[in-house]
């Protein structure tokens, strides 16, 4: 539950930077751009599972400075469903990620 929140936050600063800079940030050790490919398992009505890309992705986060970002009021503005990001590093099969 915990690294789905940081990886809601990320998603949410890729969404809300996708297109609008040349070259996109990294956010906690992870470029903004490569967390593109974890959105459609964060968005409803229906989910895909998270592909190896975005596993892979989130392997590589920084995952107590993702915490930082769990509770954005951007996520559900902008397509993200809270409750399925959450979900993610269980269904990546990721180990326990911080408290959070």
């Amino acid at each position: 539950m915990r690294m789905v929140a940081l990886s809601i936050m990320a998603l949410t600063v890729v969404a809300v930077l996708h297109g609008c800079m040349g070259q996109l940030p990294s956010i906690c050790n992870v470029s903004i751009g490569d967390l593109m490919p974890c959105k459609p398992a964060v968005t409803a009505p229906n989910p895909l599972p998270p592909t190896k890309e975005c596993c892979s992705v989130l392997s590589k986060a920084d995952l107590k400075c993702l915490c930082t970002f769990k509770d954005s009021p951007l996520l559900p503005s902008l397509g993200i469903d809270p409750e399925l990001a959450m979900q993610l590093p269980q269904k990546c099969h990721l180990p326990d990620p911080p408290q959070c």
